[in-house]
């Protein structure tokens, strides 16, 4: 048999992810992902879900409600993505990531039936995976993120106990939409007949979007609301408590100490890190997947509340992102380290080159997040911090040996 990463690079290979790949590996249709299942001849339906659409905060949902079902004995299973430093991260059952063992199997599966196949992607070849898995090792739940949009993102063939839209941003607009209406429209893809809908943002320019939708489906909606002052951290886990409730009326035993030792124990628990993490202690180091307007708004709202004296960014983005306007949200009297990551979608020196001597703060470019990292280090005074963000593929780099 071949090894586990000579079958994961002929995966990467056969099937591009839009991970490594961009916007070429999307397909937006349902039909190649139940031709996978029906192929498999997978049972999904023996299965009971959790559904998180939303275009930032879905992983730590996803997470902190799993730790929490953990926390009260029930076998959980997770479907994230993209993965950080490993592809067996997207796939994990009460923190434990699938097996090399297990990745190998399913893809010797697959590549016997590959003219079989036609031509899935990256993405539904992963999650077929990710079914199979939960359903061999018989959990008790599955908490789902979408991978895109919601309405023809290949997870949307289950039928969840509770759908769940964290919230709507201004991401993908390539794929998904122009503006928030449109893509709240294909996040609303995942508002099943008389199934329950949490959203987890009352919004003027989406909410007519979500309540139509709900209305359509007869699916009993409701929004979370939150006090101003409390930042896109706890509003996440404000978020889960909701589902949380909601899979008690579902016939589930949870209680708010199950969640609060959800909270304590995440990492152990689900394995989820690379959300405003601590990597370093003297001096601090956090790092964070703040990738697109939205999250790095919310992830600076979380660092002006921690007073910083001495702030030090290190940042790098992909290329389809709008780095004008982050750059616009970054504190005036901020030290930024441009860097550049190891994927082919990485923004590159001449991208950021024309931002450099135009900004309010100080800046400078590196080749690499570790370069980058490194000299913030040297340069950063006593009781400064470091924020490294902008990108899971800036997380991979820093995370590698």
């Amino acid at each position: 048999m071949l090894s586990y990463k000579e079958n994961l690079d002929w995966l990467f290979t056969q099937f591009p992810s839009y991970q490594k790949v961009g916007l070429i590996a999307y397909k937006p249709s349902l039909v190649n992902i139940q031709n996978l299942l029906n192929l498999l001849s997978l049972p999904i339906e023996k299965l009971k879900y959790v559904h998180v659409a939303g275009t930032n905060g879905k992983g730590s949902v996803v997470n902190f409600t799993a730790s929490t079902m953990v926390e009260a004995g029930y076998k959980t299973g997770v479907f994230t993505s993209p993965h950080i430093v490993d592809f067996r991260e997207r796939i994990r059952v009460n923190g434990q990531c699938i097996s090399e063992q297990k990745v190998n199997e399913f893809i010797q599966e697959i590549r016997s039936k590959h003219l079989e196949l036609g031509a899935p992607s990256f993405f539904e070849i992963t999650w077929a995976l990710a079914l199979k898995h939960f359903i061999d090792e018989n959990v008790a739940i599955a908490i789902i993120e979408t991978g895109l949009g919601g309405r023809l993102d290949a997870t949307n063939v289950i039928q969840p106990l509770i759908s769940v839209i964290t919230n709507i941003g201004l991401d993908h607009t390539q794929l998904l939409g122009p503006d928030r209406p449109s893509i709240a429209k294909e996040k609303a893809g995942i508002i099943k007949k008389n199934i329950p809908v949490i959203i987890g943002e009352l919004n003027d320019e989406t909410k007519e979007v979500f309540e139509h939708t709900a209305k359509t489906q007869n699916a009993p909606l409701s929004f979370v609301s939150y006090p101003s002052a409390i930042q896109f951290p706890e509003r996440n886990k404000m978020l889960a408590n909701k589902i949380i409730q909601g899979l008690n009326s579902c016939g589930f035993a949870l209680t708010e100490e199950h969640f609060e030792r959800g909270q304590l124990n995440l990492f152990k628990n689900t394995g989820f890190f690379g959300r405003l993490q601590k990597i370093n202690q003297d001096p601090p180091v956090f790092v964070d997947a703040a990738h697109n307007v939205e999250g790095v708004k919310a992830l600076l709202k979380v660092i002006h509340s921690m007073n910083c004296q001495d702030l030090h960014l290190v940042y790098g983005a992909s290329s389809d992102k709008n780095i004008n306007q982050i750059l616009s949200l970054f504190p005036k009297d901020a030290k930024v380290y441009f860097c550049s990551f190891s994927s082919e979608r990485s923004c590159k020196k001449e991208d950021f080159y024309p931002f450099i001597s135009n900004l309010a703060f100080q800046a400078c470019y590196y080749s690499s997040p570790k370069d980058a990292l490194e000299a913030a280090q040297i340069a950063v005074k006593q009781g400064g911090m470091i924020f490294v963000f902008g990108s899971f593929f800036l997380l991979e780099d820093i995370f590698k040996k």
